[in-house]
């Protein structure tokens, strides 16, 4: 179930936070279905049987229905845990505006040690495309958040009625020797530190000609999470490589 959806506990509307503020918010839209669970719904019906559990530091200790039941309880919760939040439930009462804490906007202070900004400044590096390839990107559509997926149209780019598509530049599609609509599969190749190539490969993508710089392309995830190693991550913050993925185009058989 999603927030645009009126269905969730009516004695506590939902509190969504688009930091650094937090509005009350009611969906009004007709539940897609009978079945919908908010996700701390879905939590209480997916909590393991406590019999069940080995160590006893793993029995969930949340009560989950109280809180599907009642969002005071939830914002309760945060009050206690979250700097900021206090008298939590008093300030956001008749639909007022919450603003929180924001230390450079409120006294010009930073979290480091003398409380001063610190800027650091690192080594562009630039990937080297092999010959028939390209960088591809991956990304979100309109209609997504994060890897839920609402809809198969994405109005930012004008793509309508499906997400297995594959942006390119209309040149490079030329120049590889495709033709927009074609379908192909995306192979990213991989490096073992034995020093052997590893294809990874996402199936069936429709080519679209899009103004993305010649010799990138870009293409939606989660489709494309299978082109990229679980250890193929940022070198500082760990994040996984997707925006950033070797691949070559290949002709379906």
């Amino acid at each position: 179930m999603s927030r645009a959806e009126d269905g969730f506990a009516a004695s506590a509307p939902p509190i969504p936070t688009s930091p650094p503020l937090v509005t009350t918010e009611r969906g009004s839209g007709r539940p897609q279905s009978d079945h919908g669970l908010p996700e701390h719904g879905a939590a209480e019906a997916e909590r393991p049987d406590p019999a069940g559990v080995q160590h006893p530091s793993n029995v969930p200790q949340a009560d989950w229905a109280a809180l599907e039941a009642d969002y005071a309880l939830i914002r309760a919760h945060i009050e206690r845990v979250v700097p900021g939040f206090d008298d939590y439930e008093e300030r956001i009462d008749k639909g007022r505006t919450l603003h929180l804490p924001n230390g450079p906007r409120d006294a010009r202070r930073f979290a480091t040690v003398d409380g001063k900004a610190r800027f650091t400044v690192n080594r562009l590096e630039y990937p080297v495309i092999p010959r028939g390839r390209v960088l591809l990107q991956t990304l979100r559509s309109h209609d997504q958040y994060n890897t839920t997926i609402y809809g198969k149209d994405d109005r930012y780019r004008g793509i309508h009625g499906g997400r297995r598509v594959v942006l390119v530049n209309a040149k490079d599609i030329v120049s590889l020797r495709f033709a927009e609509n074609e379908v192909v599969d995306l192979v990213s190749e991989w490096t073992r530190p034995d020093g052997t190539i590893e294809e990874r490969r996402a199936e069936e993508f429709r080519i679209v000609a899009y103004r993305t710089p010649r010799g990138n392309a870009a293409a939606y995830y989660p489709e494309t999470n299978v082109l990229v190693p679980l250890d193929s991550v940022a070198d500082v913050s760990g994040t996984p490589t997707s925006k950033s993925v070797i691949v070559r185009l290949e002709r379906r058989a």
